[in-house]
């Protein structure tokens, strides 16, 4: 066995079996051989995956990145509310190409996803480092065009962050 298995195979087992126990709520002697053995396969075939340095980022800066993201979140959802329940409804939808200069795949997802789970925008596309993201307004679409959202996802894992326009990013109107 390699050394990182030795040292992380027996961590691994606890946790799942610990995990086991916990969900499964029988303490027979052979459901709980079970749930060893199956621990124990889950973290024997789990353990010697390396990380990528490229998916790496900063827990640290997560546990800040979060309630951030929440707190953009409610307030898109109140925007929405707005749009939604005023009398002329006004909503003026766009679709734009937004190039970020994310070079990590993790981060790309990462921002993909924050945009989506924001109200009023939605990630439509990814192809590469470019992003088709929809909005029902033009002010839905301001911590992507702003780049703040980019440059929070960057401080994350650690890379220079920003993005450029897309040719034609300006958006159009579908």
């Amino acid at each position: 066995m390699s050394a990182p298995l030795t040292a992380t195979l027996p961590h691994r087992t606890v946790g799942l079996f610990v995990l086991w126990v916990l969900l499964s709520e029988s303490y027979t002697l052979p459901h709980m051989a079970v749930g060893l053995a199956a621990a124990y396969g889950v973290a024997l075939l789990n353990t010697d995956r390396s990380i990528p340095p490229a998916a790496r980022f900063s827990w640290i800066r997560m546990v800040a990145y979060v309630p951030w993201i929440f707190v953009r979140i409610l307030k898109s959802g109140i925007h929405l509310s707005y749009l939604i329940l005023h009398p002329r409804l006004p909503i003026e939808p766009l679709m734009i190409a937004h190039r970020t200069k994310l070079s990590n795949e993790t981060a790309i997802v990462i921002l993909g996803n924050s945009i989506t789970l924001t109200p009023g925008t939605l990630t439509a596309e990814a192809n590469g480092n470019e992003l088709m993201v929809h909005a029902l307004d033009e002010e839905s679409l301001g911590d992507v065009t702003s780049l703040l959202l980019d440059n929070k996802i960057a401080t994350l894992f650690g890379e220079p962050g920003g993005a450029t326009p897309a040719p034609g990013a300006n958006g159009g109107r579908p």
